[in-house]
């Protein structure tokens, strides 16, 4: 896939050899904080920033004439800007809300009006299902048809071919994961954008698991629409959806009438989640500022181990990719007769902590015959990972038989 190299108004800093952890508040005790692909710890300076914002008296809400509601405008749009720069995106098309999913269904609802008889939506069965389960509401209520590319449940790799293959005249979206939050794997997001709109159609990507751990350039990668959400890559609990202005301004939200009719403030569906916005300013500077492919190369550094580490255990299966290219830092896996749920456990009674079950990957866990046995064991390195972290994950699992 295309990445951007590091770029913004911020100039990077060196990375401390001790690590980032003292930068965690959250992550300074004695566990050994692995969970992060379904939520990171939040940065000191995001904590702060929510604070001051609150606390400072030029908190208020927009569009107004005096001095808190001005300096809270530009906040916005100063935040706007940060997230432009980290994702190569027009600033002008990000739209804020409570989560990737209430945005999907949001945008999915406007979308519907314009899919038109006999539309076809092509969906992945390696996405989370806040990027499939709205695209299944809307053909039961429009008569459009969700046709699912396969992955490959060997490698967890999904061929660019098995979503071509499922285009023609009739496909209106492609909605695909930009990376694989159950098995990391990350598709050519650029050449399934290009053969989405060789057939005529919008490109939608759910970045949520990419952005964390890749350089992202949506110019480069000539998406239509994008999701993330800042609690994944150290910020506050808020989603983010960008799409390309002329679209935003000929899709018709759901909206109060009083409400600007310009974009993106027309798809802003009542009061932002200011202080959020606060701390999503904060985490993209860190981001900025720490560069987003050395954070990637720490974390490869440390994930290596893990990997291969599980790999190397008779009594695991690791499910996803076994390489480390074109995939992020977060593995599943099972543990020879022993329930997902109970592994969690004995390893949280060591003060390990990881996720088991789906991961809201439904349709991947279906694919891989794990649906029916409690899904699989998730672990993922994030920027205040440790390498005991990781020695501490292997040895434990390795009782485990």
């Amino acid at each position: 896939m295309h990445t951007r190299p590091d770029a913004g108004p911020l100039t990077p800093e060196p990375l401390p050899v001790r690590g980032l952890r003292h930068r965690f508040p959250g992550a300074r005790g004695p566990w050994a904080r692995l969970d992060g692909a379904a939520g990171s710890q939040a940065l000191d300076r995001v904590i702060q920033a929510i604070s001051d914002y609150l606390s400072s008296g030029t908190n208020a809400n927009t569009e107004g004439y005096f001095e808190a509601s001005v300096s809270t405008d530009a906040l916005v749009a100063r935040t706007r800007g940060l997230l432009g720069a980290l994702l190569g995106a027009d600033p002008a098309g990000f739209v804020f809300g409570a989560n990737m999913t209430s945005l999907a269904a949001a945008f999915a609802r406007s979308l519907a009006r314009q899919l038109g008889d006999g539309a076809e939506i092509v969906c992945t069965r390696l996405d989370h299902d806040a990027n499939v389960a709205p695209w299944l509401a809307i053909a039961r209520e429009t008569g459009a048809r969700v046709v699912f590319a396969d992955f490959d449940p060997v490698s967890g790799r999904l061929p660019t071919a098995n979503v071509t293959a499922l285009l023609n005249s009739r496909t209106r979206l492609v909605a695909f994961t930009g990376a694989s939050n159950a098995l990391g794997t990350i598709p050519d997001v650029a050449a399934i954008t290009a053969a989405a709109h060789r057939a005529g159609a919008l490109a939608l990507v759910d970045a949520v698991h990419l952005v964390p751990h890749h350089p992202v350039d949506i110019d480069a990668l000539g998406c239509d629409v994008v999701f993330t959400s800042a609690h994944k890559w150290y910020g506050p609990h808020a989603g983010i959806l960008w799409a390309r202005p002329h679209l935003l301004a000929e899709l018709y939200p759901y909206q109060v009438r009083p409400a600007s009719d310009e974009v993106p403030h027309r798809w802003q569906t009542g009061t932002l989640p200011l202080e959020s916005i606060a701390g999503i300013a904060a985490a993209a500077e860190f981001l900025l500022e720490s560069g987003v492919r050395r954070l990637k190369e720490r974390e490869e550094s440390l994930f290596a181990p893990l990997l291969e580490g599980l790999t190397r255990m008779p009594h695991i299966t690791v499910h996803g990719p076994r390489e480390l290219t074109d995939r992020t830092p977060t593995v599943s896996f099972s543990v020879a007769g022993r329930h997902p749920d109970s592994v969690a456990r004995q390893l949280a009674a060591r003060q390990i902590a990881v996720w088991s079950g789906s991961f809201y990957a439904h349709e991947a866990m279906a694919a891989l015959g794990l649906d029916t046995s409690g899904g699989a064991v998730r672990a993922g390195i994030s920027c205040y990972t440790e390498p005991g972290d990781v020695d501490r994950l292997l040895s434990a699992v390795s009782e485990l038989r």
